[in-house]
């Protein structure tokens, strides 16, 4: 996959394509299905399918002190287009100029001189243009006038739950990445850098890599199941684990930490970018009276992780299976 992180001076290669646009924050399973008709109608006309997106989150941009509320960064965000089989992601850089940017100037500076697209594909409630001014129908109307096709994708869900990034960050909210993990369709994941922490899971035979949880949202304080993923050059190692997401309240700390214990492995991984993904919640963030206590639950929550982990492999095939566009 291409990652392309401006409109103008557009490769050769990746214009004349078919573009899904939007923000997709944590690539739910309502954007793979947007992504997915842009990627047949791209394998209809032998062209290209990207996906356009904006960073900073334009949600980021205008409220730069709210708090953090981001399902996925551009690095996290890339490497599930990149698992969709897209071919070009733009991440296009949204700052004050390009805010101002009218529906009309949108669609003609980016859509048809940057990109050249022959199709574009959107969610039923996309805006785009500055103070708003762009919906759908004006889309539809601009590409009449410019020249290329848009199709534009109902609500996607199933039952009575609609597939959307709100309601993702309530189950993260609520305690429950399984639920969160079928409206994605994958483990919702983070990724940072380790960090140098206390050193103190070490000494009672349970190191941790610390990872700050940096501009996402915050899910709800405890003890994971988790997957973590090693970057081994091209590819991923996923790893489980268990990790504590708090303030680690035994030892009086009020700084909030994702602190990850990777089962049955040994190694350093101080500066080094990893992933974790999270997969069942196991209890909620407790005080305990002193290091024994502590030591006993992490010893009881790690195979706890084991059971969780082990039951979740079939459904993170089940995850994987809906997956829309092969």
């Amino acid at each position: 996959m291409r990652i392309i992180r401006d409109y103008q001076n557009v490769p050769e290669e990746c214009q004349g394509l078919v573009l899904a646009i939007g923000n997709f924050d944590g690539v739910h399973r309502g954007h793979q299905t947007v992504i997915a008709q842009a990627q047949d109608a791209a394998d209809q006309l032998g062209v290209p399918s990207g996906v356009l997106t904006f960073e900073p989150h334009p949600r980021e941009f205008f409220a730069p002190d709210a708090p953090p509320f981001r399902l996925s960064t551009m690095e996290t965000k890339a490497a599930h287009l990149n698992w969709l089989g897209v071919d070009v992601m733009a991440a296009v850089n949204f700052d004050l100029a390009f805010s101002q940017k009218t529906a009309e100037e949108f669609v003609k500076d980016v859509l048809v001189d940057g990109f050249r697209a022959v199709q574009v594909v959107v969610g039923y409630d996309f805006i785009f243009g500055h103070k708003r001014q762009g919906t759908t129908v004006v889309l539809a109307e601009l590409a009449k006038k410019y020249g290329f096709d848009v199709t534009v994708v109902e609500p996607v869900g199933e039952e009575t739950v609609i597939f959307s990034s709100t309601a993702i960050r309530e189950c993260l909210k609520q305690g429950n990445p399984s639920q969160a993990a079928s409206l994605l369709g994958h483990w919702w994941e983070v990724e940072g850098d380790v960090i140098e922490g206390d050193k103190r899971g070490r000494t009672i035979g349970f190191p941790t890599a610390n990872i700050p949880l940096v501009g996402y949202h915050q899910p709800k304080l405890g003890v994971y199941a988790v997957r973590i993923g090693l970057h081994k050059g091209t590819h991923v190692d996923w790893i489980d684990g268990v990790a504590n997401f708090g303030k680690r309240p035994t030892f009086d700390k009020q700084d909030v930490l994702l602190e990850a214990h990777l089962l049955d492995f040994d190694e350093d991984l101080y500066g080094q970018t990893i992933r974790v993904a999270f997969v069942d919640f196991i209890r909620p963030e407790m005080k305990f009276a002193g290091i024994e206590q502590l030591e006993a639950q992490i010893a009881e929550d790690v195979e706890t992780a084991r059971t969780m982990l082990s039951d979740a492999k079939n459904r993170q095939v089940k995850y994987a299976d809906k997956k829309v566009h092969s």
